[in-house]
């Protein structure tokens, strides 16, 4: 579930996956293994995701199908 929702927020939001890797400093194929589900995503990585997108972690993770963050 992850992984297609980071692909869907990126696509969502018109950006390149080389923009991502650049915020997240990793390279592009690294973000896109994420996005392929061929590599875990780090726990800091996701946190940074869901700042970056102003959504939860637990969205990202499929938990919850609502993507606002509970204050």
């Amino acid at each position: 579930m992850v992984y297609q929702r980071i692909r869907d927020l990126r696509e969502d939001h018109d950006l390149k996956q080389r923009e991502l890797a650049e915020y997240l400093n990793c390279s592009q194929r690294v973000y896109s293994n994420y996005e392929m589900g061929q590599r875990d995503i780090p726990t800091e990585v996701l946190i940074r995701l869901a700042d970056f997108y102003h959504v939860s972690t637990d969205y990202l993770l499929g938990l919850t199908n609502n993507p606002l963050r509970n204050k």
